[in-house]
């Protein structure tokens, strides 16, 4: 997986703008927990979704970018968590064991 590292609050205007035209997906992951690690190995050992733009989001060292995320999106805050980004707005986003690549990919192609 090619990890774009999601470090300033401004890169989440260029997110919404780049969703235009691209599906974005904003990955946020503890560091601190097993089943945050988990979900990020499976994102990384999958083959790569070259539909989509990834964005890492280590949320423990940029928290207050993770709040904005929540915001921004209007979704509820959790970890680890996946979002898809569609059009300036959140189309998808799931959490810890439903973390799946395969569904990542249905919603990465979905219209």
């Amino acid at each position: 997986m090619n990890w774009i590292d999601l470090t300033s609050a401004d890169q989440l205007e260029k997110i919404k703008a780049d969703s235009k035209t691209k599906p974005q997906v904003i990955f946020k992951h503890s560091t601190r927990c097993s089943i945050s690690s988990m979900a990020k190995s499976r994102l990384d050992r999958s083959p790569e979704l070259k539909d989509a733009d990834f964005y890492h989001l280590d949320l423990i060292a940029y928290r207050s970018i993770s709040k904005k995320v929540a915001e921004d999106f209007n979704v509820y805050h959790e970890s680890p968590q996946v979002l898809v980004i569609r059009d300036g707005v959140c189309v998808y986003d799931e959490s810890h064991y439903g973390i799946t690549v395969d569904q990542l990919t249905e919603q990465i192609s979905a219209k």
